[in-house]
């Protein structure tokens, strides 16, 4: 396995990658507010900062170009992922519930 230590250039691949899925999510479901929009990008850039090592093998190692990408790619696309991802999932969770707290009442 890779080893994903303190690189800088790891570093700085995840934090891009975690900018551009949150910039993209936000692009896709447009925020309501500018709050929701805060809300919205920190959590991408969180989960893509967390989770983009991880998803970023996970992805590599199912498409089976783990051997053509530099560790800087697989975290960029990792992050990406993770970020862009995080907010459609948590967005989905939110509809499903307002749409069931409407009902009850």
């Amino acid at each position: 396995m890779a080893d994903f230590g303190n690189d800088p250039g790891l570093w700085a691949a995840k934090g891009i990658g975690s900018a551009a899925g949150a910039a993209v999510s936000l692009v896709y479901m447009l925020p309501k507010g500018k709050r929701e929009a805060g809300s919205r990008f920190f959590t991408g850039m969180a989960c893509g900062l967390i989770f983009g090592g991880p998803a970023g093998l996970w992805i590599v190692s199912r498409l089976g170009i783990a051997g053509s990408l530099s560790g800087t790619e697989v975290m960029l696309t990792g992050s990406a992922a993770a970020s862009l991802l995080a907010w459609w999932a948590l967005g989905a969770a939110v509809r499903v519930v307002e749409r069931l707290g409407r009902r009850s009442q």
